[in-house]
């Protein structure tokens, strides 16, 4: 069960002055007190940004809808633990990012079965000449070669601008541990892309 903080008690579950009647608290609010409609708002602001961080955490558009969905049939069963001591959106991300790792994990453990083959089994022979030769497919390929603890957080800051305060909010880390992962994806990334500095100052 998703919740915010366990151990907060009743009386923080106050909803903060509203703004308008689109605020994500309002929404939340009357969805808790039995208007079920108010969901469909919800998704229809916020289903474009879940679809763009499944897309850039998992570089796989073909995972981006059922990943979103899954997203979201996940917040509409837990969103009653909601309890507005952060942006609707932070815990929203949060529960995209957790998606998404799962699904990496599960993707990493059918990896490991799928590599264990008979040996006459056929197998890909490296050929430098199949290297790809656009920029943005090289780098593309470089940020995917990266540790997801390091990947997911410099694509967080760099493609979707996020603040460093978000990024750890998402992550469930800390402000530190992101930057330093940051700095670390960054350090890694000017390795993998060293033997093709030429075609990318091109």
């Amino acid at each position: 069960m998703i919740n915010e903080d366990k151990n907060m008690n009743d009386n923080s579950m106050e909803v903060p002055n509203i703004i308008n009647l689109d605020d994500d608290f309002f929404l939340i609010k009357k969805f808790n007190e039995g208007d079920e409609s108010t969901f469909r708002n919800l998704v229809h602001k916020h289903k474009d940004k879940v679809r763009n961080l499944v897309f850039i955490t998992m570089g796989n558009v073909e995972q981006v809808d059922d990943i979103s969905q899954d997203v979201f049939i996940t917040v509409y069963r837990n969103l009653k633990n909601f309890r507005f001591e952060s942006q609707f959106t932070t815990w929203l991300y949060r529960i995209t990012i957790n998606k998404c790792k799962d699904q990496l994990r599960k993707a990493k453990i059918r990896s490991i079965f799928t590599s264990i083959k008979d040996d006459e089994e056929e197998h890909v022979v490296y050929d430098k000449n199949n290297e790809p030769d656009d920029t943005s497919a090289i780098v593309q390929n470089a940020i995917a070669q990266l540790p997801d603890k390091l990947r997911i957080p410099l694509l967080l800051k760099d493609i979707e601008g996020m603040s460093y305060q978000e990024i750890a909010e998402a992550t469930n880390s800390e402000i530190g541990t992101v930057k330093s992962r940051i700095f670390r994806a960054r350090e890694g990334l000017k390795k993998i892309l060293k033997p093709f500095e030429k075609e990318l100052m091109s």
